[in-house]
């Protein structure tokens, strides 16, 4: 009898359902796209409703598309964006506000209070986290302070907060069910990530201690049951990790030394330090790697808020192209010298920079520029802000000769080569590049049984290609000097 796993990938720009089997093979899969709202500069929100609803219908189609019931599925795991933000009505269920999402810089102003009060050092300590407007706790802070009623709901007990992972668990559950796991905590600037708790002192240093925080669970667990009336059979919910932890487990990170990067709307470099929590001396995140019978692995982490959300731009906004599969042919047809950078600090500039108040630009342009040089820019774009990563990590004492890369970005031949030969390290593509969603597959199969150990996981890793260095020797250090002035040209703090 065939075991079935359905993946919730609750992204950033659509939400996704993948059926895999036991062996991590995708039987089906079904995304839906939804809005973006960008009340004001730096300001980005989801409608709760959206999420929820294209979340639910992604599972009922993948259902229908492969002609499987959903009484044949073992187990479900979610995977989710993370940091974002929502508050909701435990009386009604329904949110007080919209997601506040893990982009949005609107706290940018208290964060700087928060930090001029020295508190940086605090913070990093408990959570590994620096005081950024990118983590959910500033964002709880602000609905609290800025929605209608929101702190007399709060006190009166009635007002949950949860990422995103947890808000559907609620939903999904009827209300019985309001948790999260290790990973999704640590990202709240809220969760002390050596004793593995909500820390009291920050929650009240900052105002949120009114709220329904949820209880916080290995990335493997009982998370509750989904009540029949969504799929049609109750079934358990049995893993849950952030999208970029879930992709380290997809990826078969499980050494000390192993590193991943994702490619999604974002890019996000996670390495696995095991049982110890580094600290970073050059800006980047100490956090949770994923945390499995109560043992925590704990990880190193560089975020870039701008990756795939740079192409979407050049497709939608400036109407470059039509579709992303264009982008490599474009590439293909640039002139690739170092005259053009894009530096799409959209949302501000994020590992090692962390500079909230930066803005994009496209530097270098001349008469003869062409819509293929545009698109290179912006793909190599990626390419230059994964250096930077990189060479934090070096300087925190990390070395690493293999690079394990997957994301909706990877499937470009071009940018992935370009990548190998900037970095001058051999880099992997996996057979499943999608591997947030088969990450969280992996976790709540561990929970059933379908899986006895990660090293059963690891064995069902299997690379599509490798890439190796092919640039002239030092041509990747001219192309990266240019980068780091356009970057400089942007930045308002050191």
């Amino acid at each position: 009898m065939t075991h079935y796993i359905l993946a919730i990938d609750q992204g950033t720009t659509s939400s996704r359902a993948i059926l895999f089997d036991e062996k991590g093979a995708r039987i089906g899969q079904s995304q839906q796209e939804f809005p973006q709202i960008f009340p004001h500069d730096g300001w980005v929100e989801h409608d709760p409703e959206d999420i929820w609803s294209s979340t639910l219908s992604v599972c009922r189609s993948v259902l229908k598309d492969t002609g499987i019931d959903a009484q044949a599925i073992a187990t479900i795991g979610i995977t989710n964006q993370r940091e974002t933000t929502i508050l909701w009505d435990t009386e009604t269920g329904k949110p007080i506000y919209n997601a506040i999402v893990w982009q949005d810089r609107r706290t940018s102003e208290f964060c700087q209070t928060l930090s001029k009060q020295g508190l940086g050092e605090k913070v990093q300590a408990k959570t590994g986290l620096l005081i950024d407007p990118y983590f959910s706790a500033t964002k709880i802070r602000w609905i609290l302070d800025n929605v209608e009623g929101a702190r007399e709901k709060a006190q009166a007990g009635r007002l949950a907060f949860g990422t995103v992972d947890s808000f559907l668990l609620w939903r999904l559950t009827n209300g019985q069910s309001h948790k999260t796991d290790a990973t999704n905590a640590a990202r709240t600037m809220a969760f002390n990530i050596h004793t593995q708790e909500w820390d009291q002192e920050l929650i009240d240093l900052l105002g949120i201690g009114d709220v329904l925080f949820p209880e916080v669970m290995d990335c493997s667990a009982d998370f509750g049951v989904i009540d029949a009336s969504w799929l049609g059979a109750e079934v358990p919910v049995n893993g849950i990790a952030g999208d970029q932890q879930a992709a380290l487990i997809g990826q078969a990170c499980f050494t000390p030394g192993m590193v991943k990067s994702t490619y999604g709307t974002g890019c996000f470099m996670i390495l696995n330090t095991g049982d110890e929590a580094i600290r970073s001396e050059h800006k980047l995140l100490t956090t949770v790697g994923y945390r499995l019978n109560g043992k925590v692995t704990y990880a190193l982490e560089g975020s870039i808020f701008v990756a795939g959300a740079a192409i979407q731009w050049l497709r939608d906004g400036l109407k470059l192209f039509s579709d992303a599969k264009e982008t490599q042919s474009l590439a293909q047809q640039a002139l690739n010298d170092d005259s053009v950078y894009l530096v799409p600090a959209f949302t501000g500039l994020g590992a090692p920079y962390w500079d909230p108040d930066a803005r994009g630009a496209m530097i270098g342009l001349t008469r003869d520029t062409s819509v293929a040089d545009i698109v290179s820019a912006g793909l190599r774009s990626v390419c230059y802000q994964t250096r930077d990563l990189v060479g934090a990590m070096a300087q925190d004492g990390a070395t690493f000769s293999t690079l394990r890369v997957d994301g909706g970005m990877v499937i470009n031949d071009v940018m992935v080569q370009f990548l190998s030969d900037l970095l001058e390290i051999t880099v992997e593509r996996p057979c499943v590049t999608e591997t947030t969603a088969l990450g969280a597959a992996f976790l709540a199969g561990l929970q059933v049984g379908l899986y006895q150990s990660l090293d059963e996981v690891a064995l069902l890793w299997q690379a599509d290609k490798c890439f190796e260095p092919a640039m002239e020797k030092g041509t990747g250090d001219t192309l990266y000097r240019g980068w780091q002035k356009a970057v400089d040209r942007v930045r308002t703090r050191d």
